[in-house]
């Protein structure tokens, strides 16, 4: 019997041929694992996302910066036109007060000047022209005490001017009276405190009589001549008496 009826015959003795032994069978060779490749892109899509991602973030932000700095610029200009406004109002200020205390300073002198002037007020007395005939005549007129006396007058031809006290006044009279001279001489011959012989004006500031009340001024003329007085006096009376009062 037998087994295997393909068993193989040699031809040329006619025996059996034993067939060679099975080969066993080639070993499965597993294929080798290898690097997945498919992730390579995906990471640089992830890189290149997130580098995108940073560069709209870091644009975003320099345009926010430069937003600000817009911002500050013009913050800064509106800031310095402020300044330069109010550095003009503020010389305009000072300007204003500069004129303010010019105004103060000469409303003060003003003011102290009206004080002195009511402290010492001064009027006119005698400003109405008069005529001296002759020799034989004279004009006089008497000099208020605690004032001082401002003598003021011109004439037309020469004239002679004399302030006499009440008392010199008084030997005057007597000389005229006794046949001494004529008026014209006697007045300023007796004594006189001050007098003025052949003039056509007398400018003087009389002050004995602040303190004393005993002074006239007499004006005589050789001849005929208008006479035009411009005298006042100023309210300013002295502490002790004066004069012949002393």
């Amino acid at each position: 019997m037998v087994d295997d009826p393909a068993a193989p015959v040699d031809p040329a003795s006619g025996v059996l041929v034993a067939p060679p032994p099975a080969m066993a069978p080639a070993p499965r060779v597993e294929p080798l694992a290898r690097p997945v490749r498919a992730q390579a892109p995906r990471r640089r899509l992830f890189w290149t996302a997130t580098l995108a991602v940073a560069v709209l973030v870091t644009a975003g932000g320099l345009g926010l910066l430069y937003n600000d700095e817009l911002s500050m610029q013009s913050a800064n200009r509106a800031l310095a036109t402020d300044n330069e406004s109010l550095q003009g109002q503020n010389l305009g200020l000072q300007g204003q007060l500069t004129t303010t205390q010019g105004n103060l300073s000469t409303a003060q002198s003003d003011l102290a000047t009206v004080r002195a002037e009511l402290a010492h007020p001064s009027l006119g007395i005698w400003n109405v022209r008069q005529s001296v005939q002759d020799q034989s005549q004279y004009l006089a007129a008497g000099i208020p005490d605690t004032f001082t006396y401002h003598l003021r007058l011109k004439s037309t031809g020469p004239m002679n001017v004399s302030i006499l006290s009440f008392d010199q006044f008084g030997a005057a009279v007597k000389c005229v009276e006794n046949g001494a001279g004529p008026t014209n001489y006697c007045m300023h011959s007796s004594g006189s405190v001050i007098g003025w012989l052949v003039v056509k004006s007398v400018s003087y500031d009389f002050h004995l009589a602040e303190g004393c009340a005993a002074y006239m001024v007499v004006i005589t003329a050789p001849s005929k001549v208008t006479v035009t007085p411009n005298v006042s006096v100023t309210y300013n009376p002295a502490s002790h008496a004066t004069g012949t009062c002393s």
